[in-house]
């Protein structure tokens, strides 16, 4: 299936593409982001980072792989990538179905939990999953605040090494009838 455009009330999470690259090199390349991910991420973010990374998820899209990427932009805006979330609905792996980031300028706007809970209408509704799992650093605070908010129930910890030194990870369960109980 492919990935489709969808819309909150301050959002549009549109499919990946190439366009995105130069916005998301620009946001991307901040240690404040990078700190909270695994060590899978490049650091010192190189100046093709967010071309490889592009051209790698839509070769993996067009191969057949089961991935949505979307990247946030503001209604409104000029359509510029500000964050990005993905899901891999079927994947095995210490990291979880889900991840997300969202570029700093944009933070404590309560946007990604916004434009999560689009994603989780995505996954329980149209794809009909019944769970998923979510990973974070356990130094992320934010991210932990969005999984709350946002219906995931904490299950414990995994290890896995992250590029600000933290090898704790929390992992969550979202579950199709506490979403659809609780939706945001």
């Amino acid at each position: 299936m492919q990935t489709p455009q969808l819309e909150t009330e301050r959002l549009i999470l549109r499919p990946l593409a190439l366009s995105d690259v130069p916005a998301i090199q620009r946001h991307f390349d901040n240690w404040n982001i990078i700190r909270h991910l695994s060590t899978v991420v490049p650091w010192p973010y190189p100046v093709d980072g967010a071309e490889t990374f592009v051209r790698m998820q839509l070769d993996k899209i067009s191969a057949g792989d089961d991935i949505h990427l979307w990247v946030l932009a503001l209604k409104g805006g000029d359509g510029e990538a500000i964050g990005n979330i993905h899901l891999r609905p079927r994947a095995e792996g210490l990291k979880g179905n889900r991840g997300f980031w969202l570029a700093e300028p944009y933070w404590r706007r309560g946007l990604m939990t916004e434009a999560i809970g689009a994603v989780n209408d995505f996954a329980f509704l149209t794809l009909g999953l019944d769970h998923f799992y979510v990973c974070n650093a356990a130094t992320n605070e934010a991210s932990r605040r969005v999984k709350q908010k946002t219906g995931a129930e904490f299950v414990g910890f995994i290890e896995l090494a992250h590029h600000g030194g933290q090898t704790k990870s929390e992992k969550w369960i979202v579950q199709r009838e506490a979403w659809l109980r609780g939706r945001v």
